[in-house]
């Protein structure tokens, strides 16, 4: 019989409980979870078999643990993440890493110190499509990258209801479209063709109702050589992602609202078409969650490196300055 890892889910929103239904699913966790308000604590024990619901961190750390994930707003990830370090405890951090480079190097050079796994989940990474995409480009498959164009939307108040309570209304805790949804697709295309350089962004808030932060963003950026583009509101009624790479020989496309990818190389020919098993967002979280403990278990790297994090931290700040400075060209 395989040992279950326990793994302590600090902080249960939304994505604090999906990470909780999803961690459960694998079949190859027990989960406990820490929650400040006693109100949502409760209910999430009430709704799923934990091992243990704590008030804090420090009550949580009296008792023992294989890891854990961060799920706590993001100006508070790094603290959290040395806490866990100093107890030998591995995390997995929700996106974005941060909203400042503050600690991340002191909590990266702590965890290699104590060899213990530090990941970010930034989801796309354990899409099998997308994951499929990453694995034509670095074969060769269909030649060199040449174009990234991105455009997605989706209705966020459907979507995430209580958004305007959230960290999402404050940039300082990681709010806004440029950090919540934009950073998951920039690190997606770092993922396929390596690190943005440079960029310039645009972004507006045009809609959503109770908050003031930018819900809608333009963003042209250099990934090296290869130039890109990204369109994201978050508030259209279709929810929809499409993620193209024009390669020399094909041009690739991701969209993971369909659960697919597909690819076409001759002009005015039919595209081919590459579903995945997918039927619901909860598979595709459980495959991240599969993929943390198959890093746990020493099988993979993390999908996401505490360094990969970094760089699209980078990434939203220098598209958040480039906004606030008139829409300049921000080199990183």
């Amino acid at each position: 019989m395989q040992t279950k890892h326990r793994v302590l889910v600090i902080g249960v929103g939304s994505i604090g409980e999906r990470h909780v239904r999803c961690f459960l699913r694998t079949g190859r966790a027990e989960v406990g979870v820490t929650e400040p308000n006693p109100a949502t604590r409760d209910a999430v024990a009430e709704r799923h078999p934990l091992c243990g619901a704590y008030a804090s961190l420090d009550e949580a750390l009296t008792s023992e643990w294989d890891s854990a994930v961060v799920a706590t707003p993001a100006h508070t990830h790094i603290g959290v993440g040395r806490t866990l370090a100093a107890s030998n405890i591995g995390a997995l951090i929700e996106k974005p890493l941060s909203v400042s480079p503050d600690g991340v190097e002191a909590l990266a050079t702590e965890a290699q110190a104590r060899g213990l796994p530090m990941g970010v989940a930034y989801i796309h990474r354990a899409h099998p499509a997308l994951a499929a995409m990453r694995e034509a480009v670095i074969s060769g498959r269909f030649g060199r990258p040449l174009h990234v164009t991105v455009q997605a939307g989706q209705h966020f108040p459907t979507h995430r209801p209580a958004y305007a309570s959230t960290y999402y209304r404050d940039h300082a805790s990681g709010g806004g479209a440029i950090q919540d949804a934009l950073t998951h697709l920039i690190n997606a295309a770092e993922w396929l063709v390596g690190p943005v350089t440079g960029l310039a962004a645009d972004a507006a808030h045009q809609r959503l109702p109770n908050v003031t932060v930018e819900d809608t963003v333009n963003l042209i950026a250099r990934h090296g050589d290869t130039p890109a583009s990204y369109s994201l509101n978050q508030h259209q009624a279709p929810n929809e992602t499409h993620l193209a790479v024009v390669c020399e020989d094909r041009t690739m496309a991701y969209e993971p609202t369909r659960h697919r990818w597909r690819w076409c190389g001759q002009p005015d020919a039919a595209w081919s078409v590459e579903p995945t098993v997918f039927k619901e967002r909860d598979d595709w979280f459980t495959q991240q969650a599969n993929a943390w403990l198959d890093v746990l278990e020493g099988k993979q790297r993390p999908l996401c490196t505490i360094a990969e994090g970094a760089q699209t931290l980078r990434v939203n700040r220098a598209a958040l300055a480039s906004v606030r400075d008139g829409r300049a060209w921000q080199q990183l």
